[in-house]
């Protein structure tokens, strides 16, 4: 179990059952709290250097979420749905939540989550199609569950309530024991994030290992569940090439026939920015810089992106290797 360093909370989550109860158990283990008006304004947290991300991810936020808006999607779910937590301990030098919270991308856990899948719930159930929604895009929510028993608690109720429609959310974990055992009528799909070793060993700090993911994929497509896999972030180091190869060789090998038999591939290349350059360089000054000027260009505000020269010969040499190992799978989008 994740035992914070310390844990600040909003007064309101005592009037939630999950929040009186990761309170006890924290407070049991000795835990200092500290009441905060609204977690997104934690000023002893903006205050600190960029030097002290790591020791700030040791900490935990829990709130109440205010925010239910759909977001729509057009790539592998109908909404975007703000959901139990945000933010992570993990620290993937490449974090897009960086982006928006800066060195405070720590993780928020929101006890409400009733209201919150009983609006998703309600949205699927009116739809005269069924609809797809992404829970997972501010967050893992695997990991997550080791800490509130959310996942599951949310899997059994959408099964359940929802007369049809999917759950989606991607994970770079390998916790899923919890998971193989309900009901979920196939109702919830797992997309495994992967990248090659090295790269989840340099740059994914405190992610599941490939090996661990891909086995992780095929527990989960034996129970049942439909499981999709995501090669994300591309990043194009000095030997991109062999390290992909490679990578799409070894999931070939080794993911099951089942999953292999149906799986929709995603390929997304890495977005970076000014501002993870700024933490990383303070916060990991042993790890490789990401920023590479002779590849990237700046888009949009204070981010950069490949270029679409180096993009283009990337995406043809992943389609090349796909074909090769994967011919009768989809990519369903390479962004």
């Amino acid at each position: 179990m994740f035992i914070p360093t310390e844990i600040f909370y909003e007064k309101a989550i005592e009037n939630y059952p999950l929040g009186k109860e990761l309170l006890e158990r924290y407070r049991e283990k000795n835990v200092p709290c500290t009441i905060i008006e609204n977690h997104n304004a934690i000023e002893k947290m903006r205050k600190k250097e960029n030097k002290e991300f790591p020791k700030m991810k040791q900490n935990l936020i829990i709130g109440v979420r205010k925010t239910h808006r759909f977001v729509p999607n057009h790539k592998v779910s109908d909404f975007l749905v703000p959901y139990t937590s945000s933010g992570c301990i993990a620290m993937c030098l490449y974090c897009y939540l960086v982006c928006n919270y800066n060195k405070c991308a720590y993780l928020r856990l929101f006890v409400n989550r009733e209201q919150m899948i009983d609006k998703i719930i309600r949205v699927a159930n009116e739809s005269e199609k069924p609809l797809t929604f992404e829970i997972g895009s501010n967050s893992d929510l695997i990991l997550e569950n080791t800490i509130t028993g959310n996942l599951e608690w949310t899997i059994e109720n959408f099964a359940q309530k929802a007369e049809k429609g999917f759950l989606t959310f991607p994970t770079k974990f390998d916790r899923v024991e919890p998971l193989l055992s309900l009901n979920h009528k196939g109702k919830t799909i797992v997309r495994m994030s992967v990248n090659p070793q090295e790269i989840i060993s340099q740059i994914e700090i405190g992610t599941s290992p490939l090996k661990n993911r891909v086995e992780a994929a095929n527990r989960l497509k034996e129970a049942g569940y439909p499981v999709g896999i995501l090669i994300a972030p591309v990043i194009l180091v000095e030997n991109w090439k062999v390290l992909y190869a490679e990578l799409i060789q070894y999931l070939a090998e080794n993911l099951s026939e089942k999953i292999k038999k149906e799986a929709v591939f995603e390929i997304i290349f890495m977005t970076y920015s000014y501002i993870h350059e700024a933490i990383n360089t303070e916060a990991f000054p042993n790890k490789p810089s990401l920023y590479n000027k002779e590849k990237m260009t700046v888009r949009g505000r204070g981010k950069y992106r490949y270029k679409e020269e180096e993009k283009q010969e990337a995406e043809a040499f992943l389609r090349e290797q796909m074909q090769k190992y994967f011919p009768n799978n989809e990519i369903l989008y390479i962004v």
